[in-house]
């Protein structure tokens, strides 16, 4: 999960030269033309404040961390901000053994999955952001991970490049060297209110297990029900996910929700349909087959241009696609699903249409119309899902009993 793509269109020609279904345009006809979406939100669950990952690819830090604070706000354990850097430094460390041991025939960057976090912390333990920022060498207030990024990268590949013939065991001491220059080193003790912990006291502090928590996709290029490598450059661990029909991926998603938990979300938001700024998620429907038949004489005449900023004007709700099991296959195996990003699912709503959505926390600041978060519509969810991460205790007890959990 990295880097994304933002695209804004603004037009409202749409909402009256391309047909709605007769009931929704009596209602869109009361609301103001500059309405937009309007959400009414079902339930938010307790989520903490929102963090800027800035300029680095270290969302699936930031996501599944969100996800396990909600975790302690739920079981009564307090407010708590746990430390993202201590995550992506012993990643990188796990990441750059992996490289060379695989002859730097891996993907090395800053992506990551949700198991990574959960693999430090059964690894390494954990500590709070005010004992370990990964800022201390910078300078910088925010993650700026350009640079570093660059120099790990070159350092591994030099490493297995080299002319030698034969690895030094130097290297590694080496590539430590690099981690403590660019995020700080990590302490060994430290105090939070009064009392001494290590990473290791400090993650058992917490309660909590990481084997509660598992991630889940849904895919027909493995069989359902079983667990897979899920095939993405990141994945540099190889991590497995349970493989659900999407309609039962869905359903784990509101059953947690509904009673309490939040959940992980991995998405590709390089749709047009991802819209930040206007705080929506969206997959709209490009060839509506409610359209009469002078309406859809119009619709056809178009260009791709005017189509297009017509479909993406976020002006208000339009309709979107129904779909598919097989969609989301073909978007997966053909490129156009790409594994770009890591959020946090805490609630749901619907808009003045009376369509869902799920609220999304991320973590690129705050400046932006819903300080922080946004709206995602089941169909964005249900196509551009690249897996989940929840707490089993979460899933509907029928389909825990098909994963076998």
């Amino acid at each position: 999960m990295g880097s994304f793509r933002l695209t804004c269109f603004i037009s409202f020609v749409f909402i009256y030269t391309v047909a709605l279904h007769s009931g929704l345009m009596a209602q869109d006809n009361a609301l103001p033309k500059d309405a937009g979406y309007q959400f009414t939100e079902e339930f938010r669950l307790p989520a903490t404040p929102v963090k800027n990952q800035y300029k680095s690819s270290t969302c699936w830090s930031y996501s599944t961390m969100a996800m396990l604070e909600s975790e302690l706000l739920r079981t009564g354990k307090g407010e708590f901000d746990l430390s993202e850097a201590f995550v992506v430094r012993h990643t990188y460390a796990g990441k750059a053994k992996q490289y060379v041991r695989f002859h730097g025939n891996l993907n090395f960057a800053g992506g990551g999955a949700f198991h990574d976090v959960m693999d430090v912390m059964d690894d390494y333990g954990m500590v709070p952001e005010e004992v370990y920022t990964g800022l201390s060498t910078t300078g910088d207030p925010n993650f700026v991970h350009g640079e570093m990024d660059e120099v790990f990268h070159k350092y591994v590949e030099g490493v297995v490049e080299n002319k030698n013939r034969k690895l030094s065991p130097a290297w590694f001491p080496g590539f430590e060297g690099l981690l403590d220059a660019y995020l700080g080193t990590v302490p060994e003790k430290f105090n939070v209110r009064g009392k001494e912990f290590s990473p290791k006291t400090y993650a058992a502090s917490l309660g909590l297990r990481t084997t509660d928590y598992i991630e889940i996709g849904s895919y027909t290029h493995h069989s359902f029900y079983t667990q897979f490598v899920i095939e993405l450059p990141d994945n540099w661990a190889m991590g497995q996910v349970y493989n659900l029909p999407l309609d039962e991926m869905i359903k784990v998603i509101d059953a947690a929700l509904e009673q309490g938990y939040t959940v992980g979300w991995g998405a590709d938001i390089s749709e047009k349909g991802f819209s930040w700024m206007n705080g929506v998620a969206v997959v709209p429907d490009d060839d509506p087959a409610d359209l009469s038949g002078t309406e859809r004489e119009r619709w056809e005449k178009l260009t791709v241009k005017e189509k297009e900023a017509q479909l993406f004007s976020f002006s208000k709700p339009i309709p979107e696609k129904e779909i598919t099991q097989e969609m989301r296959q073909k978007a997966f195996d053909d490129y156009s699903t790409t594994d770009d990003h890591g959020m946090q699912i805490i609630g749901r709503a619907t808009d003045q249409m009376g369509n869902q959505y799920y609220i999304v926390k991320n973590s690129w600041g705050t400046d932006q119309k819903y300080k922080g978060y946004l709206y995602a519509s089941v169909p964005y969810v249900k196509f551009k899902t690249i897996s989940i991460v929840v707490n089993r205790a979460g899933i509907p007890g029928d389909i825990r009993k098909k994963l076998d959990l």
